[in-house]
Parts: C-alpha cells; structure tokens; sequence
C-alpha cells in the first residue's frame, strides 16, 4: 500500500496541475469523509472507513488510469487485482480486503453506498480547492461528482463545500463556539437525518 503514496491522481493533469495528489492522500481523505457520511447516514463507519481505505488498492498494480484513459487501455478488473495482492496474506486478511473491495465495486450495501459517496464528495472537494488554486478546468469534476452523490448528507456537504470557502470549514466547523448563520443551516438541513 505504501507504493500508492507515489502514484499520483492522473486525472488532475487534465486541469493542468502537474503534481496533483496521490492515491494514498486521497485514499486517507476518503475514509475520513466516509466515516462522517456513515455517521450522518446511520451506516457502520469503521466498515465505510475500511472499504474506503481499500477502494484503489488496485492502483498499487495498474496505476491510477484516468476515465478517459480507460476508453483505450483494458486493466484487470478492481476484485482480480486484490486477489492477486492478496493471495499469500493471511486467511483473515485475505477475506477483509476481497470482502471490503467486492463491497465497493459492488455498490448494494449501505456501507458501500456511502463509501462511493465519500470517494465522489472528496473529488467534488478536491476539485474545488483546486480551482481555489487556480486551476480553472475543475467544473466537469464538480459537475459529475454532485451528479453521482446519492445520500442525503453527502448532496447537503457538497452544497455547503460549493457555497463556503474550504478553509472556512475549520473556522465554522472546528473552532467557532457559536454558529455561525450558514453553520446553522447546515446544522438544520443535517440534524433530522441523523
């Protein structure tokens, strides 16, 4: 796994950005927004976290292949490369990787609804700190990510991350005592799912 902090998100070269981030980055940032979706969702969000933090272990063998790349080059499917990692871990291991990675490809259970969620709300943020530095060509990742989202609370983050500056969020969300009036909408709009 440790390969994956070397592997760059390729897909942001597109925008111009020539040291993007790497899978491992934004695989870490995606268990961490799962973990807040599956709390908000009432899904398990250690189960989100593990699925998440697995979701491109592939890349680990095949890169990280940008969609449009993927129109002309043929990998291995996601769960045929974990196999392979895993083939001589331990029986334990084995199944809790293939399990969480077949979880997510899969997409059926909770779990792995809300973890495909966080994966499409980090690119949404992503993209739009990106832009924030400058480079321009992000819309279509925010467009295609905020068309995929399907819970509730990840459509209602990624209103809130489209409305406020990302560095407003530690203000707002880690060191304010008192809410601030967005903060409260937010607040409204997310209180009756939990």
């Amino acid at each position: 796994m440790g390969v994956l902090k070397r592997v760059a998100r390729t897909g942001w070269w597109f925008t111009g950005n020539k040291a993007p981030e790497s899978v491992a980055e934004h695989s870490f940032r995606v268990g961490v927004i799962g973990s807040v979706l599956a709390m908000m969702e009432g899904a398990d969000p250690a189960r989100v976290a593990l699925v998440c933090l697995f979701h491109n272990s592939h890349e680990t063998r095949v890169g990280d292949i940008p969609h449009i790349g993927r129109k002309y080059l043929k990998a291995a499917p996601n769960q045929e490369v974990t196999a392979d990692q895993v083939a001589n871990a331990h029986p334990a291991v084995r199944a809790g990787v293939q399990g969480a990675v077949d979880e997510y490809k899969a997409g059926e259970t909770a779990e792995a609804i809300v973890a495909r969620d966080a994966d499409k709300l980090k690119c949404l943020v992503q993209a739009v700190e990106y832009r924030k530095q400058g480079y321009s060509l992000t819309q279509n990742w925010i467009d295609t990510s905020l068309a995929s989202l399907k819970t509730p609370s990840a459509k209602a983050l990624a209103d809130t991350a489209l409305s406020m500056p990302s560095l407003e969020w530690q203000k707002n969300f880690l060191a304010s005592p008192a809410p601030s009036p967005r903060r409260r909408l937010v607040r409204q709009s997310l209180l009756p799912r939990l």
